[in-house]
């Protein structure tokens, strides 16, 4: 069973999650309303102004990759440590939470300060040591460019030459090339992971994951029974899809299936489906504007996006980190998307994702919340909306919608259909490996972690390590930096998605099945969604607020008729 935030809550009083052990039982009847809100305005005052500044300064070294913008976010990070490391502060907090709170809006805030400053304990020096070397990290990988040659390539270049080189011997050139940067930061990643472990074992947590997953209101026992039924759900689904892409790949490239390599799958980790479906999904975009089709797709369902547009950072530069995200710099409306657009169906489908990141921010999320709940409900809801969205990108009849025609609807339908139901499976493969490979490494970072690594990959994406490679391929995905233990709601952010795609199609009677439904010139949409999604913030936990939106918590159910039918 995964925890909500008042059940573990309560754990934590208990002593059961928390190494403190009971508290006084007389505590539990003290009136804490007042200091309660004392200390909240304490923190709008003293750590809201910094945290906003701590936004842009991370906007700013990611658009401009400079030293001097990395440097100003790294001196920010530090102010952020000391004020939130407060062990006066923390045990205040655990007072005023242990009380009686009259206000839920109020109680339900302390619970996430409390959460907020327990990701701030410890040793100050040992955080800004961690501050720094992620800072240190992700400076290298911005500032990476894969070498083939003598040539350097942007991201979307090595994309570009994956996707269309049919030569085997290049593209293993320019796969093992995107990899060079997992040699470039493996070492200063190591010694993150061992200052990350020290600080969790000093809060008694088993180790940093653990800490994590307990910070994030999850259970690490319920998240990976979650994820041994999704491996039971897809393992053959998946192997099935898998035979038929394999099939389609040695053909492609000239070789026997048993002589496929990592480099023949074209996505540099496997997470997404190689381009083997009979049309090419990328043609209808050559000509297309991909963000007048976003303008119109959320002005159309009532959740306008053009003023986010204008605020983001949009297409390639030097320095300028190679990926796409998006920010709410102040909880005040100032929502800004980073992106490196081209004209390709995977930048029409992160746009839509990272649009609808933006939908779920103080952009409509009620004013009248306070500053703590005018956020998403969970890091997997707004991974789950902006999944939601995202699903439109290669449908022929969407896409017509918004001036984009297709050749041979019908075969591009299927096409696309197959091809969903294939992204889903991929996906929850790849992050079967993202989980258990961190909470591998967190549990014992002195292992081989390039064994461990393959080992993954070969079990859960059926994908063979090349014959003698002994390389950190594992460093060179950026997420285990910038965003620990966080992968596994990626998937779990897609369940909520088909959950909520799922009430929508029946709320609002939408034609034919949930799995195929569209909605374009749809107002109704945004209303669900305000009502159901985004008039509650935070103030829901988020297996509530999957329950208020949909009528049932979090469960596979929808995901699985996806890619079943």
């Amino acid at each position: 069973m995964t925890y909500s935030y008042s059940s573990l809550f309560l754990l934590f009083a208990l002593g059961f999650l928390w190494p403190q052990g009971n508290l006084p039982q007389a505590r539990a009847q003290e009136d804490t309303t007042t200091a309660a809100q004392e200390f909240i305005r304490k923190y709008e005052t003293t750590v809201v102004p910094l945290e906003i500044s701590v936004n842009r300064a991370w906007w700013n070294a990611n658009t401009s990759g400079s030293d001097a913008d990395f440097a100003a976010k790294e001196a920010l990070d530090k102010q952020m440590n000391e004020l939130l490391s407060s062990k006066e502060d923390y045990a205040l907090l655990k007072t005023i939470q242990a009380g009686k709170i009259a206000d839920p809006q109020v109680a339900r805030q302390i619970d996430i300060l409390v959460l907020t400053y327990l990701n701030r304990q410890g040793d100050l020096a040992l955080l800004n040591r961690m501050s720094a070397k992620a800072n240190e990290i992700e400076k290298k990988f911005n500032a990476f460019r894969a070498t083939v040659g003598e040539k350097s390539l942007a991201d979307s270049q090595i994309r570009d030459l994956l996707l269309k080189s049919t030569d085997s011997a290049e593209r293993q050139q320019v796969w093992e090339a995107c990899k060079l940067v997992g040699a470039q930061v493996e070492g200063d990643l190591r010694e993150l992971v061992q200052m990350r472990n020290e600080l969790a074992h000093k809060l008694d947590f088993k180790n940093y994951h653990a800490m994590q997953l307990a910070i994030n209101e999850q259970d690490p026992a319920a998240v990976l029974a979650l994820f041994d039924e999704l491996d039971q759900l897809t393992r053959q689904p998946f192997a099935d899809a898998k035979a038929q892409i394999d099939t389609a790949l040695a053909k492609l490239y000239g070789v026997e299936v048993s002589q496929l390599e990592p480099w023949h799958y074209q996505d540099p980790f496997f997470q997404e489906p190689p381009a083997v479906y009979e049309v090419d999904v990328n043609a209808p975009f050559a000509k297309a504007d991909i963000l007048k089709i976003c303008k119109e797709f959320y002005t159309g369902i009532g959740l306008p996006i053009d003023d986010v547009i204008e605020r983001s950072d949009l297409y390639e530069k030097p320095k300028k980190s190679p990926h796409a995200f998006c920010t709410d710099i102040d909880r005040t409306g100032d929502v800004r998307v980073l992106a490196n657009i081209v004209l390709n169906e995977y930048w029409m489908s992160t746009m839509l994702h990272e649009l609808g990141h933006s939908v779920y921010t103080s952009k409509f999320i009620p004013m009248e919340l306070p500053y703590l709940l005018r956020i998403n409900s969970h890091i997997l809801t707004t991974e789950g909306i902006a999944m939601m969205f995202e699903r439109f990108a290669t449908d022929p009849d969407w896409l017509k919608a918004y001036g984009v025609n297709v050749d041979d609807p019908a075969s591009y339908r299927a096409a696309s259909h197959r091809m969903r139901r294939d992204k889903l499976l991929i996906f929850s493969r790849w992050c079967q490996v993202m989980l258990r490979f961190e909470m591998a490494m967190y549990d014992d970072p002195d292992q081989d972690l390039n064994k461990l690594w393959w080992d993954l990959v070969e079990k859960y994406q059926g994908m063979k390590r090349p014959a003698g490679r002994s390389a950190p391929d594992f460093a060179s995905k950026i997420h285990i930096v910038t965003a620990p233990c966080y992968y596994h709601n990626y998937i779990m952010g897609e369940l909520f998605a088909c959950q909520v795609h799922a009430a929508i199609a029946r709320d609002l009677q939408l034609p034919g099945k949930a799995a195929t439904a569209i909605y374009t010139q749809e107002p109704r949409v945004g209303k669900f969604m305000q009502e159901k999604i985004l008039d509650p913030g935070a103030f829901l936990p988020w297996n509530d607020l999957t329950k208020h939106a949909t009528g049932e918590t979090l469960n596979a159910k929808a995901f699985a008729a996806e890619f079943g039918e």
